[in-house]
């Protein structure tokens, strides 16, 4: 099986500061479905990994959460793309919790549902939090430059000549993740999971 874990906010779908709380606020990035239905064509489950923190705060409920998936996955389908699970930490910050990204906790459980080692699982994001969690659990890790990392575009080759402070050296960086399909589907089989 070949599977792959994908962050939300700033990777699938545009990300607001005051959180999606709605469907109605829930909109995909330009490119985002299709890639993910390309992805899906060349035989890669995708899973979403995403830190909901707005139901730990109260600003929005699981009724909210299950109707922005809901037309999610309405979209995807549209799109001839299906995303095959979504992973949630609904825990505020000051929680503590083991599954808020940048913990591996949500990554670990997509690992234990599948029955897969995760150092086969690619994981790809916007959020350096989502690469160190993607990197904590031993996952190859992928920075998206869309949402929380876009400012970094404006960098020559896409990062700044001094890293990115927090992240390890061995993250890929690619434009957005239309780029990361592109990438991903133009490796050897041998690369992907069996």
């Amino acid at each position: 099986m070949k599977l792959l874990i994908l962050d939300r906010d700033g990777t699938l779908n545009r990300s607001r500061d005051d959180h999606v709380a709605s469907a109605d606020e829930w909109e995909a990035l330009p490119g985002a479905l299709e890639a993910v239905a390309r992805l899906n064509q060349g035989g890669w489950r995708v899973v979403l990994a995403t830190n909901q923190s707005g139901i730990g705060r109260g600003l929005f409920d699981m009724a909210s959460l299950n109707a922005i998936h809901a037309k999610m996955h309405r979209q995807l389908a549209v799109a001839g793309a299906r995303v095959d699970a979504v992973f949630f930490c609904p825990h505020a910050p000051e929680d503590g919790c083991h599954c808020r990204k940048p913990e591996p906790g949500l990554f670990e459980q997509v690992g234990s549902r599948y029955g897969i080692p995760l150092s086969t699982v690619p994981v790809a994001g916007n959020a350096l939090r989502h690469v160190q969690a993607g990197t904590a659990a031993g996952c190859p890790s992928h920075l998206l430059l869309t949402g929380q990392s876009e400012h970094l575009r404006d960098f020559q080759g896409g990062v700044p000549e001094a890293g990115i402070k927090g992240m390890d050296a061995s993250i890929m960086v690619h434009l957005d993740l239309p780029a990361f399909a592109d990438w991903l589907l133009s490796q050897p089989e041998a690369v992907a999971v069996t």
